[in-house]
């Protein structure tokens, strides 16, 4: 297993964007790494727009290869509009543009541009963006005689309408999710934060898709330095396609050779504005359902958004039961192997004799019996996860109590181990991250190999290579596991505690707000502010 590599420092020039903590990765350093195996660019098409037009619509056809779907349509003598089926919203084009393109004396791109009612209307005069622009939903009207063409910008995007997050549920708070429009997710940031500060940055990606995405920030409130970075990994991508954010979070992050997510994945609306709000930037993409918010701690992965909806001593309670959870997941299983193979000392004398019977009828060691069980698990998730819902619940209910019954009874396995692989399965489950939930998962199989080989000294070694890697790794080039390391006494409470909202400071453990009065800055149970110490 590669656990990543050793991020070195960098300076940061103003003119240039570039990165200047010495947290951040040396940029040279990941564009080279993003260089491998990229396609080279094609050139760009610079060609003028013909005044013929036979001859722009040959050039148009030539461009996008005759496709079936290509609507060309003669209004008058010297007006001819093209678009692609179902790109464009029909009831506008035959509503506010026919109409007027009928009507027209003596029609120029300019006249045409100036009596259209829509307020996306472009005078364009390169071949190369006309046919762009047509892609993403645009009426090309071109009048004989002109070099140059009027585009309408109207598209039409079908979407799924709002539903409640699948993978993020909450008792307590907002029942409503991301979905795949672009427009859709920005209007529900912007209905949970309703500031002039709130930024969006609109690029585009990938030589073949041409995905827009936008970069969510509130200004004065997000690091700066944090907002260049994170556009110039963008700016930077030479890519031919990007379809999911989850992608691009891979593209962009510290350290992608890492199996541990550096930026969050999320499909809430309320838990990506309470990201935005503590100084992280946010990165939505057009065709997905999840938006990205980095820098991020490890320790953050493992809080909810529903931690601010409880009572203060409820949501701490449920914080430190993931704590404990995720011990069980990742040591609980080598434990047992370990102290069955090497260390029987330690087990309590009550239960040697349960142990021991249950063991009897098993012919295979203790590290072959935790890897095929687990191994079993991990098949009945997946055939869970992937088949419809309500067959993929009772394949894992049915499937689970058969296959455990009928290993106990072959003989296969014990009947202690399969309570501690279940256990070790659910607490897994207990992580609000998905993502950090199947890294648990994966962590648990080297580290039984190990305790099976060397026992607790194996498992020891584990941990250490695991907290080395942990402390090596940074998001945006913040320390990946802030508070804790380096040390902030003033982040540890909210950390490992949810604080009563008079002490809660609204900034992330690494976020680096650019405001230090925002950080500042607490609300008391009457509902006034005060400034306290940092």
């Amino acid at each position: 297993m590669y656990f990543g590599k050793k991020n070195k420092k960098s300076s940061l020039n103003k003119q240039t964007g570039d990165i200047t903590s010495p947290f951040n990765n040396n940029m040279d350093e990941k564009q080279s790494v993003q260089q491998k195996g990229k396609v080279t660019p094609k050139t760009e098409n610079l060609k003028p727009i013909s005044d013929s037009t036979e001859v722009f619509i040959k050039e148009v056809k030539d461009q996008l290869h005759s496709p079936a779907d290509l609507i060309i349509r003669n209004m008058t003598e010297s007006i001819t509009i093209i678009y692609i089926d179902n790109l464009v919203k029909e009831e506008i084009l035959n509503g506010k543009i026919l109409p007027v393109l009928q009507d027209i004396q003596n029609a120029t791109p300019d006249s045409i541009h100036s009596q259209l009612p829509l307020p996306q209307v472009n005078v364009e005069d390169r071949l190369n963006e006309c046919i762009k622009t047509m892609l993403t939903g645009a009426v090309i009207i071109h009048v004989a005689g002109y070099a140059m063409v009027t585009m309408v910008i109207i598209p039409a995007r079908e979407s799924r309408g709002l539903s409640a997050p699948e993978n993020e549920s909450q008792v307590i708070g907002s029942q409503v999710g991301f979905n795949e429009s672009l427009s859709t997710n920005i209007s529900l940031v912007r209905r949970f934060i309703l500031s002039p500060d709130l930024s969006n940055e609109q690029l585009k990606v990938g030589n073949q898709t041409n995905t827009s995405l936008s970069i969510l920030y509130i200004d004065g409130v997000a690091s700066e330095q944090n907002v260049n970075t994170v556009r110039q990994r963008i700016q930077t991508l030479d890519i031919e396609d990007l379809i999911d954010s989850a992608e691009l979070a891979e593209l962009i992050d510290d350290s992608s050779l890492s199996i541990f997510p550096q930026m969050l994945l999320t499909e809430r609306p309320d838990r990506f504005c309470d990201g935005l709000l503590s100084g992280k930037i946010g990165v939505l993409v057009d065709g997905s359902s999840m938006g990205i918010l980095c820098p991020y701690a490890f320790i953050e992965f493992f809080q909810s958004r529903e931690d601010r909806n409880l009572r203060w001593p409820i949501a701490t309670f449920v914080r430190w039961l993931r704590f404990v959870a995720i011990f069980i997941s990742i040591f609980f299983t080598p434990l047992y192997v370990a102290s069955l193979t090497f260390h029987y000392e330690v087990i309590p004398q009550p239960l040697l004799v349960p142990l021991s019977e249950s063991r009897a009828k098993v012919p295979f060691p203790p590290i072959l019996e935790a890897l095929f069980l687990e191994l079993i698990m991990e098949l009945l998730r997946e055939a869970g996860a992937r088949l419809p819902t309500k067959i993929g619940q009772t394949i894992g209910i049915v499937g689970g109590v058969v296959l455990g019954t009928a290993a106990v009874q072959a003989g296969i396995t014990s009947n202690i181990l399969i309570i501690i692989v279940a256990l070790c399965a659910l607490s897994s489950f207990i992580t609000p991250s998905y993502m950090m939930g199947n890294v648990i998962r994966l962590l648990r199989f080297p580290i039984i190999i190990l305790a099976g080989f060397w026992g607790y000294y194996g498992i020891m070694l584990a941990f250490c290579i695991l907290v080395i890697h942990l402390l090596r790794q940074t998001s945006l080039g913040a320390p990946y596991m802030a508070p804790f390391y380096p040390p902030r006494l003033k982040d540890l409470g909210d950390s490992l505690v949810r604080l009563p909202y008079p002490f809660i400071v609204r900034k992330s453990p690494n976020a680096r707000v650019e405001n230090p009065e925002y950080s500042k800055v607490r609300v008391n149970l009457k509902g006034d502010k005060e400034k306290g110490e940092e």
